[in-house]
């Protein structure tokens, strides 16, 4: 088979996937997890393929006329690069993993079948995304997936926390792909083409009429879709849906797709140096913002979540210096770690009963439990810091570098002030970034207490795909020097001053918090903090969710449980409630549009009920007066009829005398 044959197949098969499991969930429920987990691994592996024929080289395109427009043509084309083939081999490969632990984490969930093809459906259009050569069809997967997360997300529709969350995750990326479409013809009607190949040939010939405001246009869809400042707020709520549904949504599809989007367009960004200080600030203010908010977080999922934040600000930083190699291999590079943190963390709900970080440091033995947990999330906690030698080093470092070439004049795709707000904003995260990995193993591994529930071991499918992807989460970064070729032959090895600076600045961070801990742990032994008990039998699934009803209850909302044995509170002081619900970024939302718009709703529906009803109610009310006055002038008597007729044409002869009287003495 050609290459494009099997570029093709890739997003193929998980949709044929998801179409068969929906068809066949009913009627023959034994053949849903080979449905699951067969096309999407056979995915991965032609994804493999592909790379591996790429192999780096000259991009491969292909294309045929999808319909005729009479305008501009929509075509359905493939562009196969180097970021495009390693991108679908990180899909391919996390979505092969969630679907494996998903048969153990929801194996006895009613829901399992739609489950399952909703996450092959989300995988197909990741890569659609990822493969598509035309704007068009790459907004057809961008909207399958927002339509896939709002069911994903809401997956436990019995608890408020889900049904509200995925709605809220609907709505605000939404928010940002209206002018997201708007600035795709905006862009296509300055180029005449939606397909990229032409798009950045008419762009190097400076083809481009409205940089600015296409760019910006473009970074509004861009802020929902990856989370990004100020449209972020949907990231956190979204842990109401099951483990597996975040790990695939934070590591590989959903989130990345606004970043690749980015990279792949990254010349259209160039044109305006004030879109590329805006994506700057965007991301600086990311970045930070919710390293802090990750920092003051008592659930573990939301820890993740505002970690997954803050590592989009990284490669969001990367794409305003103008450096889409870095951003890429930061991509791939967190995908897998992000993806261990995850699934390690469904196992960890799962033993210790909660979501709760303050409950399971009271809680003694927990990492002897679950040893695969403990140990693949250790590692994946190191790249998360970038500690060397794993991963996240070298990529994060990828980033510091592009910025401080770009900050100090050796580069000139970007103004040097976006290189120095990514910079000077990463060594900061850099050092709250190993604050709140060291904090969250600290609670969750290290508690003191009673021994954790002891629920036996837990299912193969669940940890075997931990050690898989901690495979690249040790590797990956390993191999910096060899995949140049993939990344435009871009030189992406650290260099000294930075990779020392940034690691002494995350090994302070990392020593701080652990010296807090020991400050408070003395306090955790007098703080008595509810835990979760789960029957030992329970399915994770069942656990996570009344983990979650669990800690809503007894904390009221997420983020804000009274533990001043809490390092992290220990640290941020006074900011730390502030912290804790995101810098109250949705009470803002709320004051500033949601009560408006209510109120607007209000207004609206007083004037439907009180005012355009009674003009309708009195319309009605008057024609059954008049048809009562005239029903009661039908009494069926011939006499009362003559005699009405006979006055009747009297009163018309008397009147026409008068008048013409009137009229012949005027």
């Amino acid at each position: 088979m050609t290459t494009t044959t099997l570029a093709v197949l890739v997003p193929l098969l998980p949709f044929l996937g998801a179409a068969g499991g929906l068809l066949t969930g009913r009627i023959a429920p034994g053949f849903v997890r080979p449905l699951a987990v067969l096309p999407t691994l056979t995915a991965f592996l032609l994804a493999v393929v592909v790379a591996s024929r790429q192999a780096g080289g000259p991009a491969v395109d292909a294309a045929t006329r999808l319909t005729p427009t009479g305008s501009v043509p929509i075509d359905l084309a493939l562009h196969l690069d180097g970021f495009a083939v390693l991108v679908a081999v990180l899909v391919g490969l996390v979505a092969t993993c969630v679907q494996i632990y998903s048969t153990a984490y929801l194996r006895d969930d009613p829901r399992y079948p739609s489950y399952t093809a909703l996450v092959s459906l989300f995988t197909s259009a990741m890569l659609l995304v990822v493969y598509s050569g035309d704007l068009m069809v790459l907004l057809v997967g961008w909207e399958i997936m927002g339509i896939c997360s709002y069911f994903l997300v809401g997956h436990y529709w019995e608890t408020p926390e889900a049904r509200a969350a995925s709605l809220k995750a609907f709505l605000v990326t939404k928010l940002g792909d209206v002018p997201f479409l708007i600035g795709l013809f905006a862009l296509a009607a300055d180029t005449g083409s939606f397909r990229i190949t032409r798009i950045l040939g008419a762009v190097a010939n400076g083809g481009l009429d409205h940089p600015t405001l296409i760019a910006l246009l473009l970074l509004a869809g861009v802020a929902g879709k990856s989370a990004q400042f100020p449209l972020h707020t949907w990231l956190p709520d979204a842990m109401a849906g099951p483990t597996p549904v975040s790990a695939l949504i934070h590591a590989a599809t959903m989130v990345a797709a606004g970043i690749y989007f980015v990279a792949r367009l990254l010349p259209v960004f160039a044109q305006s140096g004030a879109a590329l200080v805006v994506l700057a600030v965007m991301a600086a203010v990311t970045m930070t913002g919710s390293a802090l908010a990750a920092l003051a977080q008592d659930d573990i999922k939301r820890v993740l979540a505002y970690s997954t934040i803050g590592q989009l600000g990284y490669m969001a930083g990367a794409l305003a210096v103008g450096d889409r190699g870095a951003a890429v291999f930061h991509l791939l590079s967190h995908g897998a770690f992000k993806a261990v943190l995850f699934l390690a963390a469904g196992v960890v709900i799962h033993a210790a009963g909660t979501n709760s970080l303050a409950a399971m440091s009271r809680m003694g033995g927990l990492a002897k439990r679950i040893p695969d947990a403990y140990w693949t999330m250790t590692v994946a906690l190191l790249a998360l810091a970038a500690i060397p030698p794993f991963s996240g080093f070298f990529s994060k470092e990828a980033v510091l570098v592009a910025a401080e070439h770009t900050a100090l004049g050796d580069r000139h795709v970007a103004p040097s002030a976006a290189g120095w707000t990514v910079l000077v904003a990463g060594l900061l995260t850099a050092a709250l970034t190993a604050a709140y990995a060291t904090r969250l193993w600290l609670l969750a591994f290290r508690g003191r207490g009673a021994e954790a529930p002891d629920h036996g071991r837990q299912p193969v499918a669940m940890t075997t795909v931990l050690w898989v992807l901690a495979v690249p989460t040790i590797a990956f970064g390993l191999t910096v020097g060899a995949i140049g070729d993939w990344f435009d032959g871009h030189d992406l090895t650290p260099s000294l001053t930075t990779a020392v600076l940034s690691t002494g600045i995350g090994l302070v961070g990392g020593l701080v918090i652990y010296g807090a801990w020991r400050h408070t742990s003395a306090l955790a032994a007098r703080t008595a903090v509810g835990t979760v008990a789960p029957h030992p039998d329970a399915e994770p699934a069942l656990v996570e969710a009344e983990a979650l009803t669990a800690h809503t209850a007894a904390y009221g909302t997420a983020g804000d449980a009274p533990d001043p044995a809490d390092p992290g509170r220990f640290l941020l002081g006074p900011i730390h409630r502030h912290a804790a619900t995101g810098f109250h970024l949705d009470a803002l939302y709320t004051a500033l549009f949601v009560r408006p718009v209510r109120a607007a709703a209000g207004l609206v529906r007083f004037l439907d009920r009180e005012v355009v009803d009674t003009y309708v109610r009195g319309s009605g009310t008057g024609a059954r007066w008049l048809g009562a006055a005239v029903r009661r002038a039908q009494t069926g008597n011939v006499q009362t009829y003559l005699s009405a007729l006979l006055a009747g044409s009297l009163v018309l002869a008397i009147a026409a005398v008068v008048f013409a009287n009137v009229n012949a003495g005027s």
